[in-house]
């Protein structure tokens, strides 16, 4: 047994081949078969190669081949394609043999299927040619000479040494695979399908065709993302002591993707300066020099098989057509692309999948983007590979216009179709805030009595004011007259206001309705701006997205389309107005006629209070973010019966969408970045989905997925969503450099167009799937986060010489370098609590010697460990109050909660990772185990179980 039928032999042993071994050809005859002379023939064959009627036996611990128990007979069945599977697919027993079948499979008495099959231990690509050429001269009568022995075919101690040093320099593991629409990677052989296609052969002067090929596969999977990607292809070991012999005399061996840059023929030359490198070690396998190699079917998540056969031989006295290349029913890996090249010219090619990771339907397109590549390369070899196309002509129409067909007319602005609604419907309620409510000829009292106290067009008014009817009279006020408001949380630290108020220089700051201060020389802002929303900011330093009043009118007229709104309905005012998704749920029922209802100032924290409103109030729509919805449906939220829901802000998981959709009428996931004016795209969640996605784009807005070069990418391909259209805002506030870095022209409709660095790819059928940031900013709970910013402020902080933060498990964790003494996680937290927002502060705090980097020497995030809990010694022994129960079921309540053991009665909640959403869950089992209810604001105040255990008692 050579090296390379002992590794599939080895993997064969760890049970995870299944078919992908197995080796079929067929052979359809015509006319009078002689059936005699067809056994006799096979019996010849097997003669002449003795290895197809072999087992394998153990020769101490190394196996070798033997003769089998059993031989090889022409077998005699009818004809049915259930048959030709079952044959394919019939398993081999090593041990026993023989591992060659024949079998005669009659159709008609005139029409017969010789159906061989054979493992690969036995058998190559090559050995067909052989075979049929054998038994085509055998049936004729004539003798085959027996072959010479074959002596070892061991690669020699130089070659081996050769070898591993030449893959210690150039040996990989796979990264991440771009393909389009796949999800995973089989880690082992699984049910599989072949698409089949043919395409025309592409010739370049002094390239083989195999070369083009490859290169050209290798260019479609750059254009895809794929970045020094190995990419498997076999290559034949066979000498002239092999060349007439069957056998498995072939070994795969991986040559990595390029960049997609330069001339296709520079781009080809340089691949085959590479694979003639590979060739001088091609009788190693890769597994005999490189450590830690699993066994598998296949080497790499894509692999490529290219032969030459000759023309199908003939048999005297019948038509004979041969089917080279039945498929065995399974996938080796993600994608196996298997080309023979025939003596008419054309390419046969069968793209090998498993469906359950690769939809057939994608596989279809990738050999359309192979033809259509190659169709380019013959237009011209000298094609620059980084411009070719890639997509049809229709895939390209259809990423780049056809699913963004969302031009709709677009009517006035937030003012004008408010004093629509106020002449419409003076009398009828438009909000409701606790005790208050005004109707819409009371609210435009309000407004216009405010309006005729600020500055005009161009003025920037600040609104530091907590959620409520007032904040809203003041917005609307603002933009009636001319000017623009940005809101300021009250509850946001100090430090984290002055920042905000220091860049957006405001004309005046209202803290309410009763003082308007004189307005003083500010900055200005571009005529026709609705607001200036903060989000986070790369330096530290917090960036103002200004929004012209155009973008506000089409969200809110496009998802008015959308989602439904009108006089009828009721929308919930749950959102603090530094969030820039409050805009929609604060005007959108206003402009449509119907209802706001503001919730208090607890907000989504104090789920039963917010439940109880929606039901008391008959709210009939809902916008918040995933994390608010978990605390609503654990608080025992139900709207079933009239709600509308709205999930946004951050990812949407598939659990919890479930969860969520059996609780209300229609769920509705929303996606999109502030830059974009809220809300981009919608999509409707089934009853019982089985994915999340965030749907197409709204009204007058165009979605497009581009590479880094601003090229459309295929469906079901990812790469970074950009958005353009009526919601794109003008850029950021007095911030020249970045507006220039995330936005632009946009390049296929006209108008403007910006980066959102978010992962997406389109689906089949035109919805987007999220798959995360291509940079470092993250959502968590709903706002959204860059990481670098909460790196600056940590390094800032004495005895803190490095930071990193990432995302882990949904939460926010610190990694730190420390320089002398180091602060202890709580003085961190609280040091962070008065420059940041408190979903920015991290719940882990993890010390390291130094942080990992890439060979580039920036920070490698991926390579951070798991985050360690910043546990303090508990002062209070566990077992202290080991017969207390009430302290003994607080305790079983919070590491339930936290997936923590033997938590100290003295341990900080939030030391230990808690947050608001922890906090709830804590607070619904406290209340569902011991009939209590503890204020949530308590925790905050007491967040240990002895603190929570004291408040108990003091209120029995």
């Amino acid at each position: 047994m050579n090296p390379i039928s002992h590794g599939v032999w080895f993997t064969e042993q760890a049970a995870v081949a299944g078919t992908a071994y197995h080796m079929a050809l067929g052979v359809w005859f015509d006319g009078e078969l002689d059936r005699h002379a067809l056994g006799e023939a096979c019996a010849a064959v097997v003669a002449r190669h003795p290895v197809l009627g072999c087992a394998v036996s153990l020769d101490g611990d190394l196996p070798r081949l033997v003769p089998a128990a059993e031989k090889i007979t022409l077998s005699d069945a009818p004809h049915s394609q259930a048959r030709v599977r079952e044959e394919i697919a019939r398993p081999y027993d090593l041990s026993r043999g023989p591992l060659a079948r024949f079998t005669l499979l009659r159709e008609t008495p005139t029409r017969h299927l010789l159906l061989f099959t054979a493992h690969h231990l036995v058998f190559d690509g090559m050995s067909k040619d052989l075979l049929l050429a054998d038994l085509a001269a055998a049936y004729r009568g004539a003798d085959l000479a027996p072959l010479p022995a074959l002596s070892g075919e061991e690669p020699g101690e130089h070659a081996v040494e050769s070898a591993r040093t030449y893959w210690a320099a150039h040996w990989t593991e796979p990264g991440e695979l771009v393909l389009p629409e796949l999800t995973g990677t089989p880690s082992a052989a699984e049910p599989g399908h072949a698409v089949e296609l043919t395409l025309p052969p592409v010739d370049i002067a002094g390239l083989s065709r195999f070369e083009v090929l490859l290169a050209a596969v290798h260019v479609l999977l750059a254009r895809y993302g794929n970045a020094d990607l190995p990419v498997a292809v076999g290559l034949s070991t066979r000498d002239e002591h092999t060349t007439p012999r069957i056998g498995l005399h072939v070994n795969e061996l991986p040559v990595s993707v390029a960049p997609a840059v330069g001339r296709f023929g520079d781009y080809a030359r340089e691949l085959r300066t590479r694979l003639r490198e590979l060739y001088r070690h091609r009788t190693v396998p890769l597994a005999h020099v490189v450590g830690g190699l699993r066994a598998a079917p296949a080497l790499t998540p894509v692999s490529v098989g290219y032969r030459r056969r000759g023309p199908a031989p003939s048999f005297p006295g019948v038509t004979a057509d041969v089917a080279w290349a039945l498929f065995h029913g399974s996938a080796r890996n993600a994608l196996h692309v298997q080309i023979v090249d025939g003596p008419a010219g054309d390419l046969a090619v069968s793209l090998q999948h498993s469906p359950a990771h690769l939809p057939t339907d994608a596989v279809r397109r990738i050999g359309e983007h192979l033809r259509t590549v190659l169709a380019a390369v013959a237009a011209d070899p000298d094609t620059d590979v980084a411009t070719l196309p890639v997509m049809p002509a229709a895939e390209h129409d259809t990423v780049l216009y056809g699913w963004n067909d969302t031009a709709r007319d677009q009517r006035g602005t937030v003012t004008q179709l408010l004093a629509t609604q106020v002449e419409l419907r003076p009398h009828h309620v438009a909000v409701v805030d606790g005790d208050q409510r005004l109707t819409y000829a009371e609210l435009d009292d309000a407004v216009a009595a405010l309006a005729a106290r600020l500055p005009g067009p161009g003025a920037l008014v600040a609104i530091r004011m907590p959620r409520g009817w007032r904040a809203l009279v003041a917005m609307l006020a603002v933009m009636r007259a001319g000017a623009a408001y940005v809101p300021v949380d009250p509850a946001y630290p100090v430090a984290r206001q002055e920042l905000i108020l220091d860049d957006a220089r405001p004309a005046l700051v209202l803290d309410g309705l009763d003082h308007v201060p004189a307005p003083a020389a500010g900055g200005e802002v571009p005529a026709g701006t609705a607001y200036v929303m903060y989000t986070s900011g790369t330096t530290g330093r917090p960036k103002g997205v200004v929004v012209p009043h155009s973008a506000l009118a089409n969200l809110l007229l496009g998802m008015a389309e959308t989602v439904g709104s009108g006089p009828g309905d009721r929308w919930l005012g749950l959102t603090p107005l530094s969030f820039d998704i409050s805009g929609l749920e604060l005007f959108l029922p206003l402009v449509t006629g119907g209802r706001l209802v503001i919730a208090g100032e607890a907000g989504a924290l104090d789920g039963r209070a917010v439940a109880a409103l929606i039901a008391r109030e008959a709210v009939t729509h809902v916008q918040a973010t995933p994390s608010a919805w978990q605390i609503l449906l654990e608080a025992g939220f139900d709207g079933r019966s009239a709600v509308t829901g709205l999930a946004g802000g951050e990812a949407l998981p598939l659990d919890l969408a479930r969860r969520l959709r059996s609780t209300v009428t229609r769920l509705v996931n929303v996606y999109g970045p502030t830059e974009t004016t809220i809300w981009s795209t919608t999509d409707d969640i089934p009853a019982a989905p089985d994915t999340v996605t965030i749907g197409r784009p709204i009204a007058n807005t165009r979605c497009y997925i581009l590479d880094g070069e601003n090229r459309p990418l295929p469906i079901g391909v990812w790469g970074e969503l950009c958005i353009g259209g009526h919601g794109v805002a003008d850029g950021y506030l007095r911030r020249p450099d970045l507006t220039a870095q995330r936005f632009g022209p946009d390049p296929f409709t006209g108008g403007r167009l910006y980066r959102t660095g978010d992962r997406c790819r389109w689906s089949a059928d035109g919805r987007l799937t999220f798959g995360g940031r291509t940079d470092s900013q993250v959502k968590v709970r709903g706002h959204r986060i860059e990481l670098e910013e909460i790196e600056s402020h940590l390094r800032d902080v004495p005895g803190i010489a490095q930071a990193a933060v990432a995302l882990h498990g949904g939460e926010l964790a610190a990694y730190l370098v420390a320089r002398g003494t180091a602060p202890d996680a709580a003085e961190l937290r609280r040091l962070l609590g008065t420059k940041l927002p408190a979903a920015t502060v991290p719940t882990s705090w993890t010390f390291l010697d130094r942080l990992p980097v890439t060979p580039s020497g920036k920070l490698d995030r991926a390579a951070l460990p798991a985050p360690v809990a910043a546990r303090a010694p508990s002062t209070v022994a566990v077992a202290a109050d080991h017969d207390d129960e009430l302290v003994r079921v607080l305790r079983d309540i919070w590491q339930e909660v936290l997936a923590v053991d033997d938590i100290g009665l003295d341990e900080d909640l939030f030391d230990l990772g808690g947050h608001s959403l922890t906090i709830t869950r804590i607070n619904v089992r406290i209340l569902q185990r011991l009939g209590r209810d503890v204020p949530l604001e308590v925790f905050f105040e007491a967040p240990t179980i002895a603190e929570i255990a004291a408040y108990l008692r003091e209120r029995p």
